[in-house]
């Protein structure tokens, strides 16, 4: 379809999310035992800890008054989890939500910027059928990548997703993906991606699937739930706040879902030694830990600019970039254009 010159991106326009996480809740249990799980609590400590920051060279180089400044004590409360002593595995829970109807935004007030858009995404959906994304939304719940730091020195990892209106079941040892690959040949992760790929590319159809997973993490181990964000650290404030759901230690939705949609393996450095692996679907690739935007517009592989083109019925150079803009549209977030 040739681009209307007449035309341009609505002021206003919006996308509703397609991939709907809960948050995780946590448990701890036996690998033998699974049935028998109890939820994991937070438990408050009070440590004194030492000075470990960088010192100004004043102090650094004069041995009297850094041996002064590491006398002063360093008192922190902090919030901790771990499993119970006999326990040797975390279970972590949560449902995910597949939804369709991306055709549709949540608001556009440019009706023929929605036509343009509309038509792109429907020769998208009859040519790909939302396939690639399927799959590696489907990689990511294989490999466990949802359970960030807990994944880490864990000597096994089961996965159970579970089909709830579909009575179906898929079952995977995490521990065999490689979680910097986005390709796999394994049967039940195709299905599995087929079935989200379906709930995509639907008008008004969803999937609602229940992940239950177990990780072997050793005896009382230490687990991680999400971290809240501390904005007053004042004396007597605890510095390191964890997350919980009515008392039971937990993960954020947005932290879960932050890892499903870690398959942006199509920006420029991907593969390269400044590159990073498969990175959040993000409109500027920004990976914020290590402070950097991996997509910018100077070097037009950002999301406006694929979009701006894609939606308004241009071609885009490579199909690897027409999954990236629809991968953010299944991200969801505002993306309108200002009048001014």
């Amino acid at each position: 379809m040739a681009k209307d010159k007449n035309s341009k991106v609505a002021s206003v326009l919006a996308f509703e999310k397609k991939l709907v996480p809960s948050d995780g809740m946590m448990y701890g249990t036996t690998w033998e035992n699974r049935e028998n799980k109890t939820p994991l609590k937070l438990v408050e400590k009070s440590v004194r800890g030492t000075i470990a920051n960088r010192l100004k060279p004043a102090i650094k180089n004069d041995p009297a008054k850094l041996n002064a400044e590491v006398e002063k004590a360093n008192l922190q409360t902090v919030d901790s989890c771990a499993l119970e002593s006999e326990q040797d595995t975390l279970v972590l829970k949560f449902t995910l939500k597949v939804l369709g109807g991306i055709k549709e935004p949540s608001a556009c007030n440019n009706s023929s910027f929605l036509k343009s858009y509309q038509e792109a995404v429907a020769g998208y959906i009859e040519k790909e059928a939302f396939r690639e994304l399927g799959l590696r939304y489907a990689i990511n719940l294989a490999n466990g990548r949802f359970l960030w730091r807990n994944r880490v020195g864990t000597e096994f990892i089961e996965i159970e997703v579970k089909d709830l209106i579909g009575n179906k079941t898929w079952n995977f040892d995490a521990k065999s993906f490689d979680i910097r690959s986005m390709s796999s040949d394994n049967k039940e992760v195709i299905d599995l991606g087929a079935n989200i790929a379906k709930a995509l590319s639907s008008d008004d159809e969803f999937l609602m699937l229940e992940v239950t997973t177990y990780a072997k993490i050793g005896k009382a181990q230490e687990v991680y739930p999400s971290e809240e964000l501390v904005l007053d650290k004042g004396a007597g404030k605890k510095s390191k706040i964890l997350y919980h759901v009515d008392n039971v230690a937990s993960m954020h939705s947005q932290k879960l879902g932050n890892a499903l949609r870690s398959i942006d393996t199509w920006y420029p450095e991907f593969g390269t030694e400044s590159g990073n692996g498969a990175i959040a679907i993000e409109p500027y690739g920004a990976v914020t830990n290590m402070g950097k935007a991996f997509r910018t517009p100077k070097e037009k592989q950002d999301f406006y600019t694929h979009f701006d083109k894609f939606a308004q019925g241009q071609k885009l150079d490579r199909v690897e970039d027409e999954h990236y803009v629809m991968a953010v549209l299944v991200r969801g977030g505002v993306f309108g254009q200002s009048d001014k």
